[in-house]
């Protein structure tokens, strides 16, 4: 496709570039009043286990942090509001043989420029499935894992990223391919993918918000510039879900060294426009800021009765 060209110099928008998602979050949480900066979890390197046998013949698993879908937590269809009903605050897992339908409702995916109608976008199971039945890899494990959504860095390295590491062990797992959607999904799978990785489970995350995960180092990542929510792929483009998840495998192979990312050339369309949309405060009034506000904390006091009742 090509490059949006600016006047006669031939370089690209001043848009055409990845978003800024912990400035811009930080920024955003300021504005509608919490004053405590969010502090995004950080490391200058990484661990890093090359394959221990060719993809031909791995097991490779994969992590969501999708949640199961459940008609008694409200709207989780295409488009709904963030619904912190539906969020889930422990580790689950599900059989590979049986159909599954994931949502991503629960979370702050981009609901401007996604309408979260086509699950292949966060969730390639069946593009893995694929892959495993041409020999491109060995098997998909029996179980993919959710990983919860979780702001706390202790939870997550204390107890979320130690079950998902047991049950991949568990299962045999060889590599695992990690899917966020969110900016706190993003922070949440680059952890887990550094403990797999250290406890010897070859891991790449294949992402869009670009600063988050290198932010924290991941041993390999596959960046897509594209809207939150479409880490795997365009909507309804079983090509570029394909493409993309064979180009995430490729990184998982060929990766030199731990902190290798490597951007997708699919582009999510020629005007880089959309960009300047996610939780920008300079495009929202004092009206929209205070409304923001109100349906946060209502969603924060609906997410807290569950996750207390579920301790």
């Amino acid at each position: 496709m090509a490059t949006v060209l600016e006047g006669s110099s031939g370089f690209a928008s001043d848009d055409d570039v990845p978003i800024g998602y912990m400035a811009r979050t930080r920024a955003y949480y300021q504005a509608i009043g919490y004053e405590t900066p969010y502090r995004w979890a950080h490391y200058t390197d990484a661990p890093f286990q090359p394959l221990k046998k060719p993809l031909a013949r791995a097991r490779v698993a994969l992590v969501t942090t999708a949640a199961p879908f459940d008609p008694a937590k409200g709207d989780q269809g295409p488009g709904a509001k963030y619904n912190g009903a539906a969020k889930f605050y422990s580790v689950y897992d599900g059989d590979v043989a049986k159909p599954h339908d994931v949502r991503i409702s629960h979370i702050a995916y981009d609901r401007v420029h996604t309408s979260a109608e086509d699950s292949g976008t966060w969730f390639p199971l069946p593009q893995l499935k694929r892959l495993a039945a041409a020999g491109r890899i060995g098997e998909v494990a029996p179980r993919f894992f959710g990983a919860p959504t979780n702001r706390s860095h202790r939870v997550t390295l204390e107890t979320d990223a130690p079950e998902i590491l047991a049950r991949c062990r568990a299962d045999g797992v060889d590599a695992a391919v990690l899917v966020p959607n969110c900016p706190v999904c993003h922070q949440t799978i680059s952890l887990v993918a550094r403990h797999l990785e250290a406890n010897g489970i070859s891991t790449v995350v294949m992402g869009c918000a670009k600063d988050i995960v290198e932010h924290a180092a991941v041993p390999r990542f596959l960046f897509s510039d594209f809207p939150l929510g479409n880490s795997a792929g365009k909507p309804h483009d079983p090509d570029s879900q394909g493409f993309t998840l064979e180009l995430a495998l490729r990184v998982l192979e060929s990766a030199p060294a731990a902190q290798t990312t490597v951007q997708s050339p699919l582009r999510w369309s020629a005007d880089a426009s959309w960009k300047r949309d996610y939780n920008n405060v300079a495009q929202m009034d004092p009206e929209e800021l205070a409304r923001r506000r109100r349906e946060f904390d209502a969603q924060k006091e609906i997410a807290r009765g569950i996750r207390d009742s579920a301790a």
